[in-house]
């Protein structure tokens, strides 16, 4: 699905990613984690072409993302609020995108229908645009906008970020579900490692842009190999003077949630 060939991505002096060979096969659920800094979110950008790599290449299906822009027919993603068309109403959202792909409103709403316990009746029908919703709201929106045409590939960064724990618990259901019923290739990114954990059967562990560890996730068993990195890192970091409690809460905790 995915091949990464001596990717490398620079901001001034930092190498932000640094991937000399990588590949994600079709219907992987893989999950990104790593250190605030490590690179998650501009490997994503560069997977996407929102970025132009320093050096080598992302190709989906074979074909170069810089290239073509034919893989984004199949792909869907939501890395941040900028994906988001803020002067529109949810349901105006979801019809233009919808729209880009061919589909009407009547398909749009059916595939609308799976998605209404995470919406949790705070999202449609509040005849309000899309830049008035709270930022969990924002993140619902995002996410459902970018399953709404089935998509081969899918991207979220950071999916659980301003959710509350029911909605937290329906998105982790929903992944996983998709990905089974698709077939589909989902990568998400996140900080925290309990959800990465139950979500994917894949994790890929990310230091200052390297991928220094690809691990398969059987029934949580990436968990204490996570774990123990972490705790290493923690105390390295505890050596070289930096917080304990910073780390921890950059790694381990839970974004929290808004209220």
């Amino acid at each position: 699905m995915i091949t990464i060939h001596n990717l490398q991505k620079n901001f001034g002096e930092k190498r932000a990613v640094d991937i000399e060979s990588y590949t994600i096969k079709q219907g992987d659920l893989l999950g990104l984690v790593g250190n605030n800094g490590a690179g998650k979110t501009t490997l994503f950008r560069l997977i996407l072409d929102l970025l132009q790599a320093d050096r080598g290449n992302v190709c989906i299906n074979d074909v170069d993302v810089s290239k073509t822009e034919d893989w984004k027919k199949y792909t869907g993603a939501f890395i941040d609020d900028g994906f988001l068309i803020d002067y529109l109403t949810p349901e105006e959202y979801f019809y233009f995108i919808g729209k880009m792909y061919g589909l009407n409103k009547e398909v749009i709403n059916e595939r609308l229908k799976p998605f209404e316990r995470f919406m949790n009746g705070e999202v449609m029908n509040q005849k309000k645009f899309i830049r008035n919703f709270s930022a969990g709201n924002k993140q619902k929106i995002g996410i459902i906008a970018a399953m709404l045409h089935y998509p081969q590939l899918l991207i979220l960064d950071e999916p659980f970020n301003f959710l509350d724990p029911s909605s937290q618990a329906v998105i982790k259901h929903l992944l996983h579900k998709y990905s089974v019923e698709h077939h589909a290739t989902v990568i998400i990114s996140s900080h925290n490692l309990n959800h990465t954990v139950d979500v994917c059967s894949r994790i890929a562990l990310l230091e200052k842009g390297i991928i220094i560890r690809d691990i398969i996730n059987e029934n949580n068993s990436a968990e204490k190999e996570l774990e123990d990195y972490f705790n290493v890192a923690i105390i390295e970091d505890e050596m070289t003077g930096s917080s304990n409690e910073e780390v921890v809460e950059e790694i381990i905790l839970e974004v929290p949630v808004e209220k």
